[in-house]
């Protein structure tokens, strides 16, 4: 990976510049043009080393979300993750070792959005899911260093 990569990754993991143009502010602090910053982002989410390029609030604060587990058979993980992947407002699934293996965030933008997003993937799925709307929230730095 080019060091200059490194460098966007590492940096801007988090505190992303809160101005009008926050990828011409990085630009600037990496000495690359704004239209420099998105492509090289374009090309590491297309290379698949990004998974999303994003702002990260507080859950519920901006809409409605919730994490829920089902019960997935072996053989139709693949299918199931597809389908759930499928809705707008899941972001990622993962796959767990237990009966209730496959998990994931689901999000809207209000708590009826959300109800109508948890019966259709029932409905396609023709599964039950475990809905665990969050009681306490506790915050976990996701963010890591690439370089030393």
């Amino acid at each position: 990976m080019e060091p200059v990569d490194l460098r966007l990754m590492d940096e801007f993991q988090r505190d992303l510049p809160l101005v009008r143009r926050p990828f011409a502010a990085i630009g600037e602090r990496l000495g690359l043009a704004e239209a420099e910053v998105l492509a090289r982002l374009a090309r590491l989410q297309a290379q698949g080393v990004v998974a999303r390029v994003g702002a990260t609030v507080r859950p519920n604060t901006a809409g409605a979300s919730t994490l829920c587990a089902m019960a997935v058979p072996e053989v139709r993980v693949d299918e199931v993750a597809r389908l759930v992947g499928s809705e707008p407002g899941v972001n990622h699934s993962y796959l767990r070792e237990d009966l209730w293996n496959l998990w994931f965030v689901a999000t809207a933008a209000d708590a009826g959005a959300l109800a109508a997003t948890l019966a259709r993937i029932r409905a396609t799925t023709g599964l039950g899911l475990l809905d665990l709307p969050m009681e306490r929230a506790f915050n976990i730095d996701l963010g890591f260093r690439l370089r030393g």
